[in-house]
């Protein structure tokens, strides 16, 4: 069995995820916008293992180098959106006056790979189109969406890396899986995948 906790960080609202396993208390923290004391309060005692980044755009990543060093905590990405930790211009964080902490992956992954949390699999599923690289994070009856897949909505394309075309592909490898999986988005509200195969234009 898995906990998930969540909280909301910086200007732009994203959601950050602490996810646990209940059998062993081993943890990832599912994106990491900054290293306040609000982050650290959020992930308090918790025997972090891994840092599991759905993209590299600076929101995501603000206090990725701060929070790996103080609890040595494995850092997780594709080799797609890899360069993103090092580079405010690939992250965005030079045009939009994020912050930039450069630091280095510990963690490739692609499509199909999957990460052992505890006794708990996490199993990554490569979703670009609101980036090159970004993938999702499916654990038991969740999946941690990044900025993939919103509430009624999907991540914006117009960046450099995006695509509309495959962000769409990205949506219907998604809206294929039977179960009715809980969705943890970067931003806004969690919902789930029946709710958003009937209700969110970009799934139909």
């Amino acid at each position: 069995m898995i906990c998930v906790k969540t909280a909301v960080f910086g200007q732009l609202e994203n959601n950050c995820y602490l996810l646990t396993d209940d059998a062993s208390g081993k943890s990832a923290l599912v994106d990491c916008t900054d290293a306040s004391d609000k982050m650290i309060d959020f992930i308090g005692h918790a025997n972090l293992e891994y840092i599991f980044l759905t993209h590299g755009h600076f929101d995501h990543i603000g206090g990725v180098k701060e929070i790996k060093e103080k609890y040595g905590a494995k850092v997780v990405i594709s080799n797609e959106d890899s360069g993103m930790l090092s580079s405010s211009k690939l992250s965005l964080a030079a045009f939009c006056g994020g912050v930039q902490n450069n630091t280095e992956p510990d963690i490739l992954v692609q499509d199909g790979d999957v990460i052992t949390l505890g006794e708990t699999a996490v199993t990554v599923l490569a979703t670009p189109g609101h980036t090159k690289g970004g993938v999702c994070y499916i654990a038991e009856d969740v999946i941690f969406t990044g900025d993939t897949l919103f509430f009624c909505s999907c991540g914006r394309t117009d960046f450099p890396g995006g695509s509309f075309d495959e962000i769409k592909q990205s949506l219907n490898r998604i809206a294929a899986f039977d179960k009715n999986y809980r969705l943890c988005p970067g931003h806004d509200r969690a919902t789930t995948l029946d709710f958003e195969k009937q209700n969110n234009p970009y799934m139909r």
